[in-house]
């Protein structure tokens, strides 16, 4: 099919035609006779890329670009360019030539179709594919004698200009902007390069300290061993002497034999008696034990500090409206399990893996996106709480008041350390901001990852408004907040600090313990005695029940909003099956 052209009389107004016949330039790379060696004033666009002098013949709209003789019959053979319809060079001087607008969609194509139903044109295939339905379909010819005029031109050009100004100031203004967040960038940079520094420093005062402690050991050490060196020295002489003395004590007479006699024994035994002490001494040594506290703290440091972007507060998007498409259930109970899963928590790694604590067979367990499991670690005490720490590794909370750590490198679960808690038997561990936050009865201890208290939130010092939490259960993040279930109708809303924000309260949840938040910020709360499951928004107004009193979702402990398939997954207690339920 031949792309049809447009010759145009110069008296009719051309849109595309300026007095400076712009639609000629770009690529045709006009060569005007200089007059000393060509005879012609149009040159071969291609040839010329190549420093060739060709006198063009022809041109085409498409490319926008002047052929020569040989030029032209291979842009007729090449099968990107064989449908171009090409002109004399003559209409393309006095820029009369007007090429056909392409399909965005379809770029072999011209627009030829007007749809007034959408109020835009199309190419042929475009009609035929997503317009078919619509009223109004013309050919191009049909309508825009009718719907063309100056007057509209001149509006239209109006409004590009205006649209054009105002894309012009937004670019001002991120410019602006971008300049801005460099210099922030050079602030922060500067404020790293100083708590650097005055770490550095800090470290060096340190050294400096144990070095004069290492000094002051050695030099009492080395005083001792020289001072009993040298009475060492002096009574290897005296026994010398002694010894020589004995020699000559025959020529004595009797009395002066019997007075050597006995200084030389009372020497010998002052001798073994001295070697006796400094046996008794043992040896003396020099030892160094590292600051476990020190070496835990600025080892378990990721950052420096954080690092906020704002993005310009864009809107965030409406809560959904969450219903059940489906609800399965995976069987967790592996071969050699010798007792009943008692799944007590959940937790989902940065490669999608979920991970589950069988309490009930003291393991971790791993799943993979199809909730088949691929790995295993066998835990030394009953889990009760996991979560995810850093890149890659996780904690879990045993029933001995132990935090195990994990690494997942490798594809693997490896136990690494231990850290003591204060009380590692009731459910509820999250980590917020480094710290571990757990559960102990009714209050909330948190730890840093050296294993260190930080600090305690409980009823007495923190919660304000006649809010009391009776029996921490678990816990979850959602954005600066963290959701605490309380054992009761609901839950309470902390700031990082402790804080109340506010409560999660509704009559159909009893005994309330397992909490999940989505990425819109709904909270998912569930009843271990009313076995439903209820949905608040993000500023506490109760949705409704997702899952109403299910005698399949017996006695729920926790929950996950597993992010890649949209599922929420549920454990329950005393039971070898977790619940994927599938939203739509």
């Amino acid at each position: 099919m031949l792309t049809a052209i447009t010759i145009k009389p110069k008296q009719e107004f051309n849109f595309f035609q300026d007095k400076d016949c712009k639609m000629a330039e770009g690529g045709e790379k006009q060569l005007l006779k200089d007059g000393s060696d060509a005879d012609f004033d149009l040159t071969c666009t291609p040839c010329g890329e190549d420093n060739i002098r060709e006198e063009a013949i022809k041109y085409c709209p498409d490319c926008q670009e002047y052929l020569c003789i040989t030029c032209s019959q291979h842009h007729g053979r090449l099968k990107a360019t064989k449908r171009h319809v090409l002109v004399d060079k003559n209409a393309a001087k006095q820029c009369l030539v007007v090429a056909k607008a392409k399909c965005h969609y379809h770029q072999d194509r011209d627009i030829e179709m007007y749809c007034k139903t959408h109020d835009m044109v199309y190419c042929v295939m475009c009609i035929a594919t997503e317009h078919r339905l619509c009223e109004g379909v013309n050919k191009i010819e049909a309508v825009s004698k009718s719907c063309v005029n100056q007057t509209e031109i001149q509006q239209l050009l109006y409004e590009t200009k205006k649209a054009k100004d105002v894309l012009s100031v937004t670019v001002n203004k991120q410019n602006g902007n971008l300049t801005s967040i460099d210099k922030q960038r050079k602030v922060i940079q500067d404020k790293l390069d100083s708590t650097e520094m005055k770490l550095v420093e800090h470290i060096r005062q340190i050294k400096i300290r144990t070095e004069d402690s290492l000094n002051e050991k050695h030099a009492s050490l080395k005083e001792k061993l020289n001072l009993s060196i040298g009475q060492t020295s002096c009574k290897i002489k005296d026994l010398e002497e002694n010894e020589k003395q004995l020699q000559t004590v025959t020529n004595l007479d009797i009395q002066q034999q019997f007075v050597h006699m006995k200084l030389m024994r009372k020497a010998a035994t002052d001798a073994l008696n001295l070697q006796t002490s400094i046996a008794s001494d043992g040896t003396f040594s020099l030892y160094y034990t590292s600051d476990t506290n020190l070496d835990s703290l600025v080892m378990a440091a990721n950052v420096l500090g954080q690092v906020i972007s704002d993005d310009g507060g864009k809107k965030v998007s409406e809560p959904k409206r969450y219903r059940i498409k489906s609800k399965r259930e995976i069987n967790v109970k592996m071969d050699n399990d010798a007792s009943r899963c008692r799944i007590m928590d959940i937790c989902q790694l940065p490669d999608k893996h979920i991970l589950v604590a069988d309490s009930g067979n003291n393991k971790i367990k791993e799943l993979n996106v199809d909730y088949l499991i691929i790995n295993v670690c066998d835990i030394e005490a009953s889990p009760r709480g996991i979560c995810f720490i850093s890149k890659n590794e996780i904690a879990v909370k045993m029933a001995n008041s132990k935090v195990q750590f994990i690494s997942t490198k490798l594809s693997n679960l490896t136990k690494t350390r231990i850290i003591s808690v204060a009380d590692g038997g009731l459910y509820g561990m999250i980590c917020v901001d480094d710290g571990i936050w757990l559960s102990i009865a009714d209050r909330i201890y948190i730890y840093n990852t050296a294993g260190t208290l930080a600090k305690k939130i409980n009823n007495n010092d923190i919660f304000k408004n006649n809010v009391k939490i009776t029996c921490v259960q678990h816990m979850a993040v959602s954005g600066d907040m963290v959701i605490v279930t309380n054992a009761s109708d609901g839950a309470v809303c902390l700031n990082k600090d402790g804080t109340v924000l506010r409560e999660l309260q509704d009559g159909k949840l009893v005994k309330t313990r397992g909490v999940c938040v989505a990425d819109d910020g709904t909270v998912f709360l569930c009843g271990y005695t009313s076995d439903n499951i209820v949905m608040f928004n993000k500023d506490g107004k109760c949705l409704g029940e997702l899952i109403a009193a299910d005698p399949g979702l017996k006695s729920p402990i926790n929950m996950l909003f597993d992010k890649v398939n949209n599922n929420i997954i549920v454990t329950c207690d005393f039971n070898d099956n977790i619940y994927i339920i599938e939203l739509e």
